[in-house]
């Protein structure tokens, strides 16, 4: 069972199971596709399988699509829902350790995935990265400070 929205206005229970047609992809992106003894070519303009949202050509209609399996839908009634917005704001010390290097200064646009950090713990250099786009608002260590575990390295903007 999926929840679907069409053009942002429509919601519909769409149960695959129910649903009677033949769809063939007859190349790339293309398909064909008889339903009702009627034959008709939809075209994905576009797709976001992260989201779970496309754009569709339907003959010589567009339809904006978004697609909620029984997961998106349970996570939403747990609240999870809007974990992908949430905003990072501070970059904190995943183990004690020593700082090492700090990479970054403040001011500067980090992104995601960025080094930040290099953190001395057990011998080991760890490498600590930015989880979320940002600016760097402060810098609370310095090199060769001792730091424990969730103790805030960087604050950002």
């Amino acid at each position: 069972m999926y929840k679907t929205k069409v053009n942002n206005e429509f919601d519909y229970d769409l149960n695959p199971e129910e649903f009677q047609w033949d769809l063939i992809e007859a190349h790339d992106g293309y398909f064909h596709i008889l339903m009702n003894n009627r034959s008709c070519t939809a075209v994905v303009l576009e797709a976001d399988f992260e989201n779970k949202s496309f754009q569709i050509r339907v003959e010589n209609h567009v339809f904006e699509v978004s697609l909620k399996d029984r997961f998106d839908l349970l996570a939403e009634q747990l609240g999870f829902s809007n974990t992908k917005s949430k905003k990072v704001n501070e970059i904190k010390a995943p183990m004690p350790g020593l700082v090492l290097e700090i990479l970054v200064s403040e001011g500067q646009t980090i992104q995601k995935g960025e080094s930040v950090l290099i953190l001395e713990a057990m011998k080991m250099e760890n490498v600590i990265k930015a989880a979320g786009d940002g600016i760097i608002k402060s810098i609370t260590v310095q090199k060769g400070n001792p730091v424990e575990k969730n103790q805030v390295l960087i604050e950002l903007a």
